[in-house]
């Protein structure tokens, strides 16, 4: 069975420091035959589809409407939930691990939603967003220990070593 990781963040425009890590996630998973999971739209989806593409990777997007022509077009396979921010559920359950950079609020649920899946949470701490401001909110937490904080230096070393206990 392929190992699937979700990436999450920002939709529609993002640094350019964002767009190139976005794509190098993307085409390092794909590298390591790892299916990209996401949200299936713009931002740092379109750039982590993109970069995994151009690997030959796999690339899963679900989509908050019922509209596959939503998807980003590095998109391979396109799943319409009909559920807006609820399908952020679907995307945190369905990937073995997520990671995230950049992002607002979307993000933010995909975190939560990831860790009460008991799924490891890659931040991506020097790329803004709520990744910038998450901090330590849940030092102490039962989950605490599934966050993994990390920087646009750390972050494909971090998976790749992730990716072996899996």
């Amino acid at each position: 069975m392929k190992k699937t990781i979700a990436v999450c963040g920002s939709d529609g425009e993002i640094p350019k420091d964002v767009e190139e890590l976005a794509e190098l996630i993307g085409a390092t998973l794909a590298e390591n035959d790892v299916v990209v999971v996401c949200g299936g739209r713009g931002g740092v989806m379109e750039a982590v589809c993109r970069g995994a593409k151009s690997k030959d990777g796999i690339t899963v997007g679900l989509l908050p409407s019922g509209e596959k022509k939503e998807a980003n077009p590095y998109v391979d396979i396109a799943l319409p939930t009909t559920l807006g921010f609820a399908r952020n559920t679907l995307v945190a359950a369905s990937a073995d691990a997520i990671v995230t950079m950049h992002g607002s609020t979307g993000t933010l649920s995909e975190i939560a939603l990831a860790l009460n899946n008991k799924k490891h949470v890659f931040i991506i701490e020097d790329t803004g967003g709520v990744s910038a401001r998450f901090g330590d909110i849940l030092k102490g937490d039962k989950r605490g220990h599934l966050v993994h904080k990390t920087t646009k230096e750390k972050v494909v070393g971090e998976l790749l070593n992730f990716l072996k206990t899996i």
